[in-house]
């Protein structure tokens, strides 16, 4: 090739790819702009509660989420709290965010009030509980205490939360992958080159994905947000990990940077490209989820990868055949230089040492790190993923969770966040009946477009009395939309307690009873909806995830028994992994429980990127059995691979630990099970067990390929 085209290629390559960085760079803190954390975000695509939802706008005047403001004092209100009340609900009334206002609402006993304020559609629901907040705080006299809760006070908590996602997040996690990489190459370029190759990919697949997004076409949240962060940079630099090292191998058999970059690209090309075609392909198995926040990050995490795997095979070689030899000092590799020994006496460190335990106690090595595994893997037995109430979502402070308790202890726990039914409006007064005769419902009202919320009574509470309803609130006739009505029921419990949702399931059952197409949604009905729709996504994906995997693994290895270890080494793995998890959460961090997505994304991450590793050792053993043999090719692939694939699951392991800064449960919970099991599959299943079974295996392990037929000893 010409000698122009050699400099004209790879300097076109990063003029495109500094293009692509600064027209989206400015989007790294645009994203949020189409994000969002409102609960419609999380909704179960196809249950009662989001049916509910999407009809409840046909009965009541359009509005947000409810704010309630929640005042409290021991020993009983004074005459200028109530003042107070007052000012703070009028102030309430003239905020342009805040569409209908409730009158002042006294406890029974005297210690509280509360006032609800649905805010207006088209509220930033944050940014409006912040200046509520605000407001209430400067208007409280000495001794009173004021909280903003509700679904609007979750909903803002939520979002403080998930503040951190543009800059703290991913702050920590380049400072984390740029300490390993220099420790890791100890050189002042290399690391530089490699974390720009991930900042590049990143960069991309946020123009994408925000484009996207603002069209309609995908749905970010701060969890899909979080999680396109941490796996573009992770996935992104353990590709780049692989081309380097396989790019200072050719250096020392070529003598010109264009020959080198060649070699490496035939060497890393494949491995590469089936790593990341292993994880797309695993993420976009979660289109099967029937909750949109998991239909959500199957896409753009597929984006994100493909765009990490573009990076990896065109920037950073690119930028390598720049510097050639230079990237590396000052530990240069030199032309005609020897490689490292991998195998025999005369090799040396650590990977050799590796090599020669699994070479002479293949099978005892493998079946105690199977034990070992096992071992971990019966935490699995106190693991609870069957989801976590609302106020539990938000790790620390929490004035949403605060005003609650507070709120439940003065009032029915589900004021301001009713369950709502939707049934037939000839059958109204029956099915008020129905709602009013199941334990746990304190009242019932029926929505009506001409009156505020909870303002028409319908039925009676157990007690023979209306409730509900705002003391002096105007009543008005029921809205009737296509013959159907919506009645609102108050739970005696927190609308995000376990006895809440034990009140809803039997309220569904006693108002089929009455009306067979009648549905129950609201706050609880939500979150039991997304619990068990999550529970569901799990059965159906984790086996889907496995099938698909081990069909990519089959046909590129060509053998059907390497797979099947494989993939039976990383379930072992990922067993373990969340395993230890459940320990961790119950006994050293006193977790409430997990949410179902909390495995299932687990599961997602770690078999598809432990798989990552499998395949970049496995493909460069099939390189060295074709060579030298079954048992030499799986000695020499350990000791060629064993730096770069520790070094690649430090820095995975070490992104997704990053997740941890972000204090939502969910995210805390998958940042410690992945980065735990990367680190578990890293050090023991790709360095001990996968070897060592394949050792023990011999040349069965590659049936029914060619390999399989060649004499033992080649």
């Amino acid at each position: 090739m010409p000698r122009s085209l050699r400099i004209a290629i790879p300097a076109l390559v990063i003029l495109v790819w500094l293009v692509v960085a600064s027209v989206g760079g400015p989007f790294f803190g645009r994203i949020s702009e189409v994000s969002t954390n409102d609960q419609t975000s999380f909704l179960p695509a196809s249950a009662d509660a989001t049916a509910v939802q999407d009809r409840s706008s046909a009965f009541r005047d359009a509005s947000g989420a409810p704010a309630i403001v929640v005042l409290e004092r021991d020993g009983g209100l004074t005459s200028a709290d109530n003042a107070a009340a007052d000012r703070i609900a009028e102030a309430l009334g003239d905020r342009d965010d805040v569409d209908q206002v409730s009158p002042v609402i006294p406890s029974r006993d005297g210690d509280a009030v509360e006032v609800v304020a649905t805010l207006t559609a088209s509220a930033e629901t944050g940014d409006a509980v912040a200046a509520i907040r605000a407001d209430v705080d400067d208007a409280l006299p000495t001794g009173l205490r004021g909280y903003v809760t509700g679904p609007a006070g979750f909903t803002a908590d939520l979002t403080e939360a998930f503040a951190g996602i543009d800059g703290l997040l991913l702050g920590v996690a380049l400072l984390a992958v740029l300490v390993i990489l220099i420790v890791v190459y100890r050189s002042p370029l290399l690391p530089f080159l490699v974390l720009a190759t991930a900042v590049f990919a990143l960069t991309a697949s946020i123009l994408v994905v925000w484009a996207l997004a603002k069209a309609g076409v995908v749905t970010v949240n701060g969890q899909v947000q979080g999680i396109l962060s941490i796996l573009v940079i992770g996935a992104a630099t353990d590709y780049a990990l692989l081309y380097t090292s396989r790019y200072r191998e050719a250096l020392r058999d070529h003598r010109t940077g264009w020959d080198a970059t060649k070699a490496a690209l035939r060497g890393s090309l494949e491995p590469i490209i089936a790593s990341g075609g292993t994880v797309i392909v695993g993420v976009l198995c979660l289109l099967l989820s029937d909750l949109n926040s998991n239909k959500a990050l199957g896409p753009v995490a597929a984006i994100g990868i493909a765009f990490s795997v573009l990076a990896a095979l065109t920037l950073l070689p690119a930028l390598l055949l720049c510097f050639r030899r230079a990237a590396f000092w000052p530990l240069r590799p030199a032309f005609g230089s020897a490689h490292p020994v991998l195998t025999g006496p005369d090799a040396r460190g650590l990977w050799a040492r590796v090599g020669r335990l699994v070479g002479r106690r293949s099978r005892l090595v493998w079946i105690v790190c199977t034990v070992g595994l096992l071992a971990m893997s019966t935490g699995l037995l106190g693991l609870r993923a069957d989801g976590v109430p609302q106020s539990d979502l938000v790790i620390g402070q929490s004035q949403a969770r605060d005003g609650q308790t507070v709120l439940a202890d003065h009032f029915p726990g589900g004021s301001g966040s009713p369950a709502l039914v939707l049934g037939d409006a000839d059958r109204i007064d029956r099915l008020a009946d129905a709602v009013t005769g199941v334990d746990g419902v304190d009242g019932v009202t029926a929505a009506a477009k001409d009156a505020p919320s909870g303002t028409t009574p319908v039925g009676a509470d157990a007690a023979g009395t209306t409730t509900g309803t705002a003391t002096g609130a105007p009543a008005a006739d029921p809205t009737v939309s296509r013959g159907q009505v919506l009645l609102e029921a108050t739970l005696a419990d927190p609308a995000d307690s376990a006895a809440a949702e034990r009140t809803v399931r039997q309220l569904r059952t006693a108002v089929e009873r009455v009306d067979p197409g009648a549905r129950v949604g609201g706050v609880t009905a939500t979150a039991i909806d997304t619990n068990d729709t999550g529970i569901r996504d799990r059965t159906l994906i984790i086996p889907v995830v496995l099938g698909v995997i081990l069909l990519i693994l089959m046909l590129l290895l060509r053998s059907i028994v390497t797979p099947l270890v494989l993939i039976g080494s990383v379930i072992v793995s990922f067993a373990a992994a969340l395993g230890v998890g459940a320990l961790v959460f119950d006994h050293l961090f006193h977790f409430p429980g997990a949410d179902p997505s909390v495995p299932l994304f687990s599961f997602v991450f770690l078999v598809a990127l432990g798989v990552d590793y499998n395949i970049f050792l496995m493909t460069r053993v099939r390189e060295e059995t074709l060579r030298h043999g079954p048992r030499e090719g799986v000695l020499r692939g350990l000791g060629a691979t064993g730096g770069v694939i520790t070094s690649a699951g430090v820095v995975l392991a070490a992104t997704f630990a990053a997740l941890g800064v972000i204090p939502i449960l969910f995210l805390v919970q998958i940042a410690f099970v992945v980065a735990f099991g990367v680190l578990l599959d890293t050090v023991v299943v790709r360095s001990l067990l996968v070897p060592a079974l394949v050792l023990d295996l011999g040349r069965r392990a590659w049936w029914p390929s060619r390999l399989s037929r060649r004499p033992r000893d080649m």
